[in-house]
């Protein structure tokens, strides 16, 4: 039966729901947060680990209640809110760098930072296999212990007001052939158990104005999806639920007939989340 400091929670005998008490599941004895974080896939999700126990953990405050965690939430469908309704959400902040070299090669310089990550006991930040490369930790602040592991950066004893940067180079850019090129970023998730909660994503895309002009975005803006054009530069600023999928396409500068229908953003596969995800 679930116990909070050793107590069992006699609502949730009787069928239930009570504070501080977990979903009909099972009690999480340890958490993994998953965030899959490259320019490809970035997908916050909070789930239980293989080694759950009828034991809360001591240490976890009268705060982190599941119950509340897991009603009312999002089931997936994108929704944009307003910005006032992500205060205090994990927030993912992108640095994009398209170069010279990217239009031939297709890998971009990324610098990501998280803020606001969930006080876990593990986590991790997982990359697509192929879609990375020169992974490394730049910063990290309230985290007990954090390092890189293949594809991924492993998290250990994430505090409060946590925060995370890394660097590396990701193979994000695609030639859609006929001078014109497409930067495809996420699925955005903040994900926990089966629902999706509010997140803000940041993304500020450097690229080369002399070669390249934008001549095409999905979403449109609208209000929680705003995008800033700048010479050389574009500053995105997204506050949603659910899952998050953009594409910037550029055309060659000297190219006229390349602004023709461009594939669509999304796949039917991105449209429906699995619990694969």
């Amino acid at each position: 039966m679930p116990k909070k400091n050793g107590k069992c929670c006699k609502k949730y005998k009787e069928g239930k729901r009570c504070k501080n008490c977990p979903n009909k599941g099972g009690k999480l004895s340890s958490v993994l947060l998953v965030l899959l974080a490259s320019v490809f896939t970035a997908v916050p999700v909070a789930a239980a680990t293989g080694d759950a126990t009828d034991d809360w953990p001591e240490d976890w405050s009268d705060e982190f209640d599941l119950s509340s965690r897991v009603a009312l939430v999002n089931e997936g469908e994108l929704e944009f809110i307003p910005s006032a309704a992500a205060d205090g959400a994990h927030y993912h902040r992108n640095r994009i760098a398209i170069t010279e070299a990217s239009l031939d090669l297709g890998w971009v310089e990324l610098t990501q930072c998280h803020e606001n990550i969930d006080p876990v006991h593990a986590a991790q930040i997982l990359f697509r296999v192929d879609g990375i490369r020169d992974l490394a930790i730049e910063r990290s602040r309230n985290i007990g212990r954090a390092w890189v592991e293949g594809h991924s950066v492993q998290l250990e004893d994430v505090g409060a007001d946590a925060e995370l940067c890394i660097r590396a180079q990701s193979r994000a850019l695609q030639s859609l052939g006929d001078g014109m090129f497409r930067l495809r970023n996420g699925p955005y998730m903040r994900r926990f158990l089966d629902g999706y909660y509010p997140m803000r994503v940041a993304l500020s895309i450097d690229y080369p104005g002399q070669r390249l002009r934008l001549v095409g975005q999905t979403p449109e803006p609208q209000e929680g999806f705003s995008v800033d054009r700048a010479p050389n530069r574009l500053q995105v600023d997204a506050t949603f639920e659910g899952r998050l999928i953009t594409c910037f396409d550029f055309c060659e500068r000297d190219d006229e007939t390349c602004d023709g229908m461009a594939p669509a953003c999304m796949t039917p596969s991105d449209a429906a989340p699995t619990g694969n995800d």
